[in-house]
């Protein structure tokens, strides 16, 4: 076999081995199954950037995106006039899909208020860095709130109310303000929670008594915090000494004095009379009773 020869066969071989392979991937994407895109065919209502709770949404917060309408969001809105002038029960992300339950109804109006269930009071209380889990309170979050009343003698500290809801955190000035997405976001001066009319009574006087504290919750955690507190003893391993009520000694009833009968004076002796006696030539007086 000449040069030439080897040549054309090492051809071959080359072109015979790229058309089984190339017969091969052929064979393997047609075993594929036909994958077809769905277009979306309406639009559904969404955010146009993060609102927070209570706020009024107007044309500038919304717009139309895109849905699959096979994948219709339940509860959402295809025109944006449907939530114009709605006030937002819970907070969104931006481009989040707006539903029926987290706005009010039409005529409800607006703000905080709207967002408050039947039957339970919105209550704010003054925090700090420290009091606000260092500013991890959000909307949404839950917490239990600690009291600490300072006596005399010994302190006390013991939850007071457990698993409250927070609605929102700051005032309705920072609510409403522009923030940038870059930014970390301030820290809350002020907290709203969500309680029943007893547990607002409670924080009240907690408020006034003593001083609160905040401590963040697990969202999946909805057990009731029962707890009979700590005393200044328990802290250094003491336990605390039950001063026993003080007894109070019986009075000895003293008995009755009995008024003796009055007494009456003894007769009066019959009044004497003075009688002048002359016997001869003596003088004399003589008494007669």
């Amino acid at each position: 076999m000449d040069r030439r020869e080897r040549h054309l066969a090492v051809i071959g071989i080359a072109v015979l081995t790229a058309a089984l392979a190339s017969f091969g991937v052929y064979l393997t994407i047609k075993r594929i199954p036909v994958r077809e895109v769905e277009v979306a065919r309406t639009f559904v209502v969404v955010a146009a950037r993060a609102l927070p709770t209570g706020v009024r949404l107007h044309a500038a917060d919304l717009k139309l995106v895109p849905w699959p309408a096979s994948s219709m969001v339940a509860g959402g809105f295809s025109k944006v006039e449907a939530v114009q002038n709605r006030g937002l029960l819970s907070s969104v992300v931006e481009n989040e899909p707006l539903v029926e339950s987290k706005l009010s109804p039409a005529d409800a109006g607006a703000g905080l208020p709207s967002a408050i269930p039947p039957g339970m009071r919105a209550m704010s209380v003054k925090v700090n860095d420290v009091i606000g889990v260092a500013g991890f309170l959000d909307p949404g979050t839950r917490v239990d709130l600690m009291v600490t009343i300072r006596k005399k003698d010994e302190s006390t500290s013991r939850t007071v109310v457990s698993n409250v809801q927070i609605l929102t955190a700051g005032t309705r000035a920072d609510q409403e303000r522009p923030r940038d997405a870059k930014a970390s976001p301030p820290s809350a001066p002020v907290v709203t929670l969500l309680v029943s009319p007893e547990d607002a009574e409670r924080i009240a006087l907690a408020q006034a008594e003593g001083q609160i504290m905040l401590s963040l919750r697990n969202p999946l955690d909805t057990t009731p915090t029962v707890s009979s507190g700590v005393k200044t003893a328990s802290l250094f391993g003491q336990t605390p000494v039950e001063q026993p009520p003080p007894v109070q000694k019986p009075v000895a009833r003293k008995a009755p004095v009995q008024k003796a009968a009055p007494v009456e004076p003894p007769p009066a002796p019959p009044k004497a009379y003075t009688v002048e006696a002359i016997r001869a030539a003596k003088r004399s007086e003589e008494v007669v009773r």
